[in-house]
């Protein structure tokens, strides 16, 4: 036996192919001519062709200018209990989160026992109003 002896058990069957003539008419459905009537055509969403229209941003705008200003209320401060308030001590109860970030004391409670801050913290002018003598 030889190769052009060879014989298949099944007859090849061909697929059809849309688009060149045949039972449909000579359009086979596609109609005329553009995109979709051409082989391996594909509408882009257009979604997201407006979205590639528009430039790209570069960059991180609006970054802080200075160091950061921490606010802390009073009421918090009298519940620690604590005779001396420096930046040392409101960094190991969590109340800041660098030992360089600005802080400053809001409110008007008053508090029962006195409180000792360190220079470095600033007051608001409601506190010092209402608390001259601490």
């Amino acid at each position: 036996m030889q190769l052009h002896e060879i014989k298949s058990k099944t007859r090849n069957k061909s697929k059809r192919r849309v688009g060149r003539g045949g039972k449909r008419g000579t359009y086979s459905g596609r109609g005329q001519k553009g995109q979709k009537a051409r082989a391996g055509r594909r509408i882009k969403p257009a979604q997201r062709e407006i979205l590639l229209r528009f430039p790209k941003k570069r960059g991180y705008k609006n970054k802080p200018k200075g160091k950061r200003t921490t606010a802390i209320n009073i009421k918090r401060i009298i519940k620690l209990k604590e005779k001396i308030i420096n930046k040392e001590i409101l960094l190991k109860y969590g109340f800041i989160a660098k030992k360089n970030d600005f802080v400053k004391i809001i409110g008007d409670t008053k508090p029962d026992f006195k409180i000792e801050f360190a220079p470095d913290i600033k007051f608001s002018k409601k506190y010092v109003k209402n608390n001259t003598a601490v």
